[in-house]
């Protein structure tokens, strides 16, 4: 008799017919700029509801409600399922992957053994950087597999990824339908992005606390585009620069030294507004790092080194800062 419960109480929960429900045979996706906190969102979603998820039936088999993978970097099928399979292990303690398997076993046959394991034993499989579909011949592959995925087992996708993949997901009506979900962008100026630098600036280490005030919320969103990542790298260099250097709290200057020191790989992809094109006057205006120098030519000259330095030559000005307008520079000293 209490062998047949459970099997009712297990056939009421994959059927819906229970207050505990996993599965939706669905996909959806989060797509969002490369800092912005999908990933850090994502995993702290996960842990709240496992934490506070209790079962009111008795199971045959041990459930994961989430598993989380990494899309490969070339997109390979058979590098994902095993991916899959690996972390399907590390959680169940199980052995449905072993050397000789790999070796042995085929992609179809591969994608058989998750899909019979994933209506037994998972809920939602969450893959992250899924905008290496966009970058791989084998991108359709690996939608492909997923759709055979979730056609025979029945478990929810969330696919997480940088705005890259749009682009791949809208190029057909199968893709787009298969992935229609939320999109985040980077934060605006305003109210909500000016109580994140308060609580941020909660977190000082310095001798003395700096204060925040509105010259702080406006170089920190014009250095930073609203990337929360990038805010949270200047706060933590600027600290550290000023604690090595012996001053007691932060300032603009601190700020503008980390910016221009330890995040200079990342400039390219902001756009502050101490850096900006003069349209109506065709004139390039140089960055503060170049000593406010004004250029009175087209960007478009820019194009190859021998103007450059002719025009440099012409214009009595210096060569690499002129360089450092068209590409990034990096000076070693010797």
């Amino acid at each position: 008799m209490a062998s047949q419960q459970r099997y009712e109480n297990y056939k009421r929960f994959l059927t819906g017919n229970s207050n505990s429900i996993i599965g939706g045979s669905d996909s959806f996706t989060i797509i969002g700029s490369s800092g912005i906190g999908k990933s850090t969102a994502v995993n702290r979603a996960v842990d709240v509801i496992v934490e506070n998820c209790k079962f009111d039936c008795n199971l045959f088999s041990d459930i994961i409600p989430f598993v989380t993978v990494q899309c490969p970097f070339d997109s390979s099928v058979k590098g994902l399922a095993i991916e899959i399979l690996m972390k399907i292990n590390s959680m169940l303690k199980t052995q449905y992957l072993n050397g000789k398997i790999i070796d042995k076993c085929t992609t179809d046959a591969l994608i058989s053994q998750i899909s019979t394991i994933a209506i037994n034993n998972i809920g939602v499989l969450i893959i992250d950087e899924i905008q290496n579909v966009a970058n791989s011949k084998n991108g359709k592959n690996i939608i492909g597999f997923l759709t055979q995925l979730i056609n025979n087992s029945g478990i929810s996708i969330c696919m997480v990824g940088t705005p890259e993949s749009v682009l791949f997901f809208e190029g057909a009506e199968h893709l787009a339908r298969r992935t229609m979900g939320l999109k985040y962008t980077a934060l605006s100026y305003d109210e909500y992005f000016k109580n994140i630098c308060n609580i941020l600036f909660r977190y000082q280490y310095t001798i003395k606390n700096a204060t925040i005030n509105e010259e702080f919320y406006k170089w920190i969103y014009d250095h930073s585009c609203g990337n929360i990542s990038i805010v949270i790298s200047l706060l933590h260099d600027a600290q550290e620069i000023a604690i090595m250097s012996g001053l007691s709290k932060i300032n603009i200057n601190i700020l503008n030294e980390a910016y221009q020191n330890r995040i200079e790989m990342y400039h390219k992809f902001i756009q502050p507004s101490i850096n900006k094109v003069d349209k109506k006057k065709n004139k390039h205006i140089v960055s503060d790092r170049t000593n406010n120098i004004t250029q009175d030519c087209v960007i478009k000259e820019f194009n190859n080194i021998e103007t450059i330095l002719k025009i440099s030559k012409e214009k009595n000005i210096d060569f690499i800062k002129l360089l450092k307008q068209s590409i990034i520079v990096e000076e070693i000293k010797i």
